[in-house]
């Protein structure tokens, strides 16, 4: 598959997850979304039902849940995907108790996933976040293997505001050869480059999590118009 301006543009959620963000940086979100291509917006549960208005269809909406850290109770991270469902999300992002993990509890890291794919019905996806930079390879794997046990659609490297960082092209890579195709992989976090993001595909991810959308995919204006394809030495 060609990587060019617009395809790539496809597997972007467009986000903007900062506390200072307002209704109106939300508005603007979403239409330079829609004028970038990107398949979807992803914002705070509170902007869900405004994005879904001001998308009228044009993208998808995703959202966050148990954000950023993870330690919430089970049933509030449940009561908030299910809030946001019904405020027209098409996509929730949850985050897993990263202490569980590290703990190496995954019966309660599963059933943490379990009780968000029960309120986040079929039809909607369901996306795990693993703060993968904070895991070791061992327990990315196992964590992996706990949200496809639960039902997940997608696993997701990151919150972007984990001290440990953000994506990287190995844990890309080990959640890919992990989940084999049954899940996707969002790589989010420190993404910043068009070479950042192609690096990202190239290791396996199916989606990407950008806040500077536009300045990634003016990469391929800076080097010409210019298509990459995974696995090009040209990046």
């Amino acid at each position: 598959m060609t990587l060019d301006r617009t395809t790539l543009a496809t597997f972007v959620d467009h986000t903007l997850l900062k506390a200072e963000a307002t209704t109106d940086d939300v508005t603007a979100l979403v239409e330079e979304g829609a004028s970038l291509g990107v398949f979807s917006v992803c914002v705070s549960p509170t902007f869900v039902s405004h994005a879904v208005a001001t998308a009228a269809g044009r993208l998808a909406v995703a959202t966050v849940c148990g954000f950023p850290s993870g330690k919430h109770r089970s049933a509030v991270k449940a009561y908030e995907a299910a809030q946001s469902v019904a405020d027209g999300a098409d996509e929730v992002d949850m985050v897993i108790d990263v202490g569980a993990a590290k703990a190496g509890d995954f019966d309660t890291v599963q059933a943490d996933i379990a009780a968000v794919r029960a309120a986040v019905p079929a039809g909607k996806i369901l996306k795990v976040i693993i703060e993968s930079a904070a895991l070791t390879d061992d327990e990315i794997v196992a964590a992996c293997r706990a949200a496809q046990s639960a039902g997940a659609d997608f696993v997701k490297t990151s919150t972007g505001f984990h001290p440990t960082g953000g994506a990287s092209v190995h844990a890309v890579r080990l959640m890919a050869e992990t989940v084999g195709g049954r899940l996707g992989v969002k790589a989010s976090g420190g993404i910043r480059t068009l070479e950042d993001a192609l690096a990202m595909v190239d290791a396996g991810a199916t989606r990407l999590g950008l806040s500077g959308t536009a300045a990634v995919l003016d990469g391929f204006d800076a080097a010409g118009g210019g298509a990459g394809q995974p696995g090009d030495a040209g990046y």
